[in-house]
């Protein structure tokens, strides 16, 4: 007997068990997720002056890999997902330290592995690693358990210790939202303010620390975001030219492929991390409102799917990972605007990437789980030992 069939119970009539599973999915979730997929092709496809090569064919073929294994995913019992959580965050751990040691640069940083079909990024998969290490841990104790100071020893070690190697790499941009991630899910959890409003003060005592071990050009984007036009042919071309585009876009856009700024190579990464740039300014504030409006009910359906669901890791692992996606957009979005300094975050399922595409739906798939199993009781009493 498998161990699926075991958690799940269902061994005596496993395919109506898994036909209740497929009737029980989100498909409501599902079809954003496709429309917001179909919206990244198109605009890989713009990108690319109106052709399928080299980005937009590679992502199709990518999503349509990442949705199957979302599926399965979602299907696979919850309380699998709960007895792997340490092991997975373990091997997304070690991915991070094979970086150390066999990772080749890419744009000045050292974050990938190549594995020949794919370039890995464990930054990405740590993401979701992370909330479901934290979601385990966070299972057993009970809220008074979560109030003792010792109990927070371990779940800081989660989150300082993949931040801290993100940040070598270095990334700053993945190693805050690590910790952005992190701290939304310790608040999920029950941890008094008073804590938080220590940390942010050690936060703030240490920026002077902190901007001396920053990189040149890690000071260079902050000094650029308050002032722009400092350094307009350098730091700061980047973020002047989005703006000139996501303005001259307008409330309609210029219309699909007639983009100037993107069209004429003045907008650079028009494919990954500045592609909402050039969606409005392909199709204005209506489409770059549009957009939202997906992301935005895609996030409601995550929200609603933790609060509803009986057993305190679902409620957990699901709002955790709706922050995280929450976070890659607001970061994405504010980054070209210029409301924060560009720090590479992508836009999920727009921009082009295979390891964030997976690594996103992974955490959609994780999501729609907790959906499907929303009914499942995991009694706490059994994890009170949190590891």
């Amino acid at each position: 007997m498998s161990l699926i069939a075991r958690l799940d119970g269902s061994h005596d009539e496993p395919g109506m068990r898994l036909a209740e599973k497929v009737i029980q999915l989100p498909w409501t979730l599902v079809l954003l997720i496709g429309l917001l997929a179909a919206a990244g092709f198109a605009m890989l496809y713009s990108a690319a002056h109106g052709s399928m090569d080299p980005w937009a064919s590679r992502q199709i073929m990518r999503f349509a890999l990442g949705v199957a294994m979302m599926v399965v995913v979602a299907l696979v019992d919850i309380r699998l997902w709960l007895r792997l959580a340490y092991p997975f965050y373990f091997l997304a751990f070690a991915s991070l330290l094979a970086v150390e040691v066999v990772g080749f640069t890419g744009m000045g940083a050292q974050r990938w592995i190549d594995l020949g079909i794919l370039q890995l990024q464990p930054s990405e998969i740590m993401k979701v690693a992370m909330v479901l290490a934290l979601a385990r841990y966070f299972h057993g104790p009970t809220l008074e358990e979560v109030w003792r100071p010792s109990r927070l020893i371990v779940p800081a070690m989660i989150i300082l210790a993949p931040a801290g190697l993100v940040l070598k790499q270095p990334d700053l941009g993945t190693a805050l939202m690590l910790l952005m991630v992190g701290g939304a899910m310790l608040f999920i959890a029950g941890v008094r303010l008073w804590k938080f409003a220590v940390v942010v003060f050690a936060g703030l005592s240490s920026i002077p620390i902190v901007w001396q071990s920053l990189h040149d050009y890690q000071r260079d984007r902050i000094l650029t975001f308050l002032d722009p036009e400092r350094d307009p042919l350098g730091a700061g071309y980047h973020i002047l030219q989005s703006k000139i585009a996501l303005g001259s876009g307008g409330v309609w856009g210029k219309g699909f492929l007639g983009g100037t700024q993107s069209h004429l190579n003045f907008l650079p990464e028009r494919q990954t991390d500045f592609i909402f740039t050039m969606l409005a300014e392909e199709f204005g504030l209506a489409g770059g409102l549009g957009l939202l409006g997906l992301y935005f009910l895609v996030l409601v359906h995550g929200v609603a799917i933790g609060l509803t669901s009986r057993n305190h890791f679902g409620r957990m692992l699901a709002l955790g990972l709706t922050t995280n996606i929450f976070l890659y957009v607001f970061i994405n979005i504010a980054m070209v605007m210029g409301l924060i300094p560009v720090v590479g975050v992508p836009l999920p399922l727009i921009s082009y990437g295979g390891t964030a595409m997976l690594a996103v739906l992974f955490a959609l798939g994780l999501i729609m789980s907790v959906y499907v199993h929303r009914e499942t009781r995991i009694p706490r009493r059994d994890f009170r030992a949190g590891i």
